[in-house]
């Protein structure tokens, strides 16, 4: 049979086929990051390690419950890194007195680029302005001081049984809890928080950056409520995301909810405004309260009866799964 004899549309098919490519197809496979397993988050070892700062009495700027306790903290970390640093300052408060800042700052894996920042603050009220007696006396704070310093060294504890991919830096700030209490305007903001606005503006490390951060503040009362503060939206709305939706996966979507609250003023604003580093705050929001807060904000009956260890577990366990995960 000769070309002349078949149908054109024969030919047609023919010559197509001849130019083809007939090489298979080849896919881009798209770099997977490898699984890894995720460490359990030990409540009753956050419970513990808020109990032994609770232990050493109100621990506000310069006093001697303050003194042990920093002390405490520094050998604490030490035991999981060796790289442990304290920012020291001199400072003036809102009432006149000079104190010695003590910023406690713990690394893990510091040669590495890439870096996640978690903190917390550890000194706690000097008053307690929101009580109904003794206002004048200083509170134990084990959930306002206490709670995200024991979720930090139980994160801690794990960072060094098993590391991370991404580098971790822990950053307990001194000085948030002596704000006016009597204070509005510029005033009220630049009395509070004077730990996390020094580091903000002098970096334990040159040219210091971390892709996020997180702070704990008050992250142990019994059914607490986190919610979208107002802050935390403005300035990490991916943050809330990925945190809310690790939490809600693993099964503590009640602690976690999507309610958008009203912004506060904490250590997360002068790491966002002044380091430049898309910070959440992890905080409970009370809406039985006048403030917003834990009903024993600023009271004495912020104690260790105001620390629930399954509260502890769901906000440890959460954070934890986010850094190994990244």
């Amino acid at each position: 049979m000769t070309m002349k004899q078949l149908p054109l549309y024969l030919v047609c098919l023919i010559f197509l086929w001849a130019c083809s490519d007939n090489k298979p197809t080849q896919s881009v496979k798209k770099p997977v990051k490898e699984a890894v397993e995720v460490p359990d988050f030990n409540a009753d070892s956050a419970y513990l390690y808020i109990q032994q700062q609770v232990d050493f009495g109100p621990r506000f700027v310069s006093s001697k419950g303050w003194q042990e306790c920093g002390d405490f903290l520094v050998e604490k970390l030490k035991t999981y890194t060796p790289h442990v640093q304290e920012q020291n300052s001199p400072i003036k408060t809102y009432d006149g007195k000079s104190h010695t800042l003590r910023n406690i700052i713990a690394s893990f894996s510091p040669e590495k680029n890439n870096r996640i920042l978690l903190c917390a603050h550890w000194d706690t009220r000097h008053v307690a302005d929101y009580d109904v007696e003794r206002q004048n006396e200083p509170i134990l704070g084990a959930n306002d001081g206490g709670s995200g310093v024991g979720v930090l060294i139980e994160l801690a504890r794990l960072l060094s049984q098993q590391q991370s991919r991404i580098g971790v830096d822990i950053i307990l700030f001194d000085a948030e809890d002596y704000g006016n209490p009597d204070g509005d305007g510029s005033s009220m903001t630049s009395s509070w928080c004077i730990g996390s606005q020094y580091w903000g503006n002098n970096p334990h490390t040159t040219d210091y950056y971390a892709q996020y951060g997180i702070l704990l503040d008050m992250v142990a009362a019994k059914d607490a409520r986190f919610t979208h503060e107002g802050l935390s939206r403005t300035y990490a709305q991916r943050i809330l995301k990925k945190v809310w939706s690790e939490a809600h996966r693993l099964g503590y979507g009640s602690y976690f909810v999507y309610q958008p609250t009203p912004q506060i003023i904490d250590d997360h604003y002068f790491v966002n405004t002044l380091a430049n580093i898309p910070t959440i705050d992890i905080i409970e929001y009370d809406n039985n309260t006048a403030t917003g807060f834990n009903k024993h904000w600023h009271t004495h009956g912020d104690d260790m009866r105001n620390i629930d260890k399954n509260t502890l577990k769901a906000v440890g366990q959460t954070v934890t799964s986010v850094i190994y995960k990244e």
